[in-house]
């Protein structure tokens, strides 16, 4: 399997003197904002890989991600904002829907910083966040502010440990890429367990009459990961 992966290393590695490279970055980057299939942390890490240690282009990598993942969470927020009315009005509908919009808006109030910033860690979370923080009005500088500055943790965290494997074995591309994606997937798992820990913990302290019913359905949701917190973002990506 090394020696496959090695050799796909290698024929990479001729291509990464070509702009081409750094322009499929930049567009895997960005579409990953409209389209959560799009391999972007992926594409990044295995360029990382195969750059090693070469700092002025692992940098240059760092800022190329970064600034793709801009543009298109831009684009994310613009269409939130050119589609907000419709989504808004499908959110409300009925009691419930009511009461789930107020939810979510409060929360984008409130938390829409950590949102921007944090939600591209969470599976469909770019998506969500663009067309949530859009839709519901966030100013473009407070967003283009905060969203530059996850663009650039996010970029830096994927070339770091794309970094980490292509240091470790400059000679075995394909051993580097394996410790890099077992790297990412043990992050990837911590941060799941302490997201379950936690909503599983407000879940808890939340009583069953709470006049929410969009937080107490969210939080409880937490639980099983696939709950009505994730359901009232989904529809606000609707």
């Amino acid at each position: 399997m090394f020696e496959l992966l090695d050799g796909l290393g290698l024929l990479l590695k001729d291509a990464l003197s070509s702009p081409w490279l750094w322009l499929i970055v930049f567009a895997v980057s960005a579409l990953d904002a409209l389209l959560p299939f799009m391999p972007s942390e992926t594409t990044v890490v295995t360029v990382a890989v195969l750059l090693g240690p070469d700092l002025p282009r692992l940098s240059l990598l760092v800022a190329v991600a970064a600034s793709g993942a801009l543009a298109g969470d831009c684009l994310s927020h613009w269409i939130g904002r050119r589609a907000g009315p419709r989504m808004l009005a499908r959110l409300q509908r009925g009691e419930r829907g009511q009461a789930r919009y107020e939810w979510a808006r409060t929360q984008v109030n409130r938390h829409n910083a950590l949102l921007i910033v944090a939600a591209r860690y969470l599976p469909g979370g770019r998506v969500a966040s663009g067309l949530a923080t859009g839709s519901m009005g966030v100013p473009w500088p407070r967003f283009v502010t905060f969203d530059a500055l996850g663009t650039t943790i996010w970029a830096a965290y994927s070339v770091c440990i794309g970094s980490v494997g292509g240091a470790a074995f400059t000679d075995s591309p394909g051993r580097g890429l394996v410790l890099s994606f077992a790297i990412g997937l043990l992050l990837v798992g911590a941060l799941e367990v302490v997201r379950r820990l936690r909503s599983r913990h407000a879940a808890r302290g939340l009583p069953d009459d709470d006049p929410d019913p969009g937080r107490r359905d969210a939080l409880r949701g937490g639980d099983r990961g696939t709950g009505r917190r994730g359901a009232d973002l989904s529809e606000v990506d609707g």
